[in-house]
């Protein structure tokens, strides 16, 4: 039973999945403190409201934390998302690909190398191709 939770835990679609939703999650931090402490303070201006402290401007004579733009609370997002994907990527990718490795398998590697149709502009051919697969153009030989 454990070794099944353990075998349906590697998969990689799996930490794939967290580590998106970790992302997700972080990233939901840094779009609500952009929305609450910078968008929010210039639609309160309009409106008249006053006050605020920290670092960042007082966009209405007199203050109010409604109208106060908190470059403060911003920054402290981004620092957040920072760190935490750094601690996304030591704790959970970086055990996972050597895990992985010793089990033969490469997960977060360099996607292969492609070639670009100089007529349509698409740029997922393989790199041994002379015709383009959606235009049929001559795209040349490889020249190694």
């Amino acid at each position: 039973m454990l070794k099944g939770f353990r075998n349906f835990l590697m998969r990689g679609d799996v930490i794939v999945v967290a580590v998106g939703l970790s992302v997700a999650l972080a990233f939901s931090n840094l779009v609500k403190a952009f929305t609450d402490e910078i968008i929010n303070p210039l639609i309160a201006a309009a409106q008249g409201r006053v006050k605020g402290p920290g670092l960042g401007w007082q966009l209405v004579r007199g203050g109010g934390d409604g109208t106060y733009l908190n470059l403060g609370a911003f920054i402290s997002a981004i620092i957040y998302f920072i760190v935490f994907m750094a601690v996304v990527y030591f704790l959970i990718v970086v055990p996972y690909k050597y895990v992985m490795a010793r089990m033969g398998k490469t997960v977060f590697a360099e996607p292969p190398p492609t070639k670009t149709c100089p007529a349509c502009l698409s740029d997922d051919l393989n790199p041994a191709a002379t015709k383009c697969k959606h235009c049929g153009a001559d795209i040349g030989k490889v020249v190694a």
